[in-house]
């Protein structure tokens, strides 16, 4: 399959995944606010790796238990919805570059100050 239709697929699996997770009845999952930031399927559109990060500092295994549980919703939702001859096998992966980047921000403010302080001190 070309490369820019895959990229397509990912991009329609993710828009419709953002608004099905709002229709999830969860709490482990609505309550958590779940954002999908990245869909990747595979070639043959059989598997799918999601992306997903969440507003509230909640418990990941919970939030992970319960995208579990809704696996089946979430399958059924997307192939109702998308017109593909196999609906994807989901599978949720927390994404952490935000927290990554928030991290290396304070570093890098943290080494900024510490440079400010020894040229204050000579």
């Amino acid at each position: 399959m070309a490369n820019y239709r895959r990229n397509r697929v990912n991009e329609e699996v993710q828009r419709e995944l953002c608004e099905i997770l709002r229709e999830v009845k969860d709490p482990r999952v609505s309550d958590a606010l779940v954002s999908v930031t990245a869909v990747e399927v595979s070639a043959d559109l059989k598997y799918a790796k999601v992306f997903y990060s969440t507003l509230c500092r909640c418990e990941e295994k919970e939030v992970q238990a319960g995208l579990k549980s809704a696996h089946g919703f979430i399958r059924t939702q997307i192939a109702r919805r998308l017109n593909m001859r196999a609906t994807p096998e989901f599978t949720f992966i927390k994404d952490r570059s935000a927290e990554n980047g928030a991290h290396i921000s304070s570093l890098l403010k943290q080494v900024e100050k510490d440079l400010k302080d020894e040229e204050d001190g000579e």
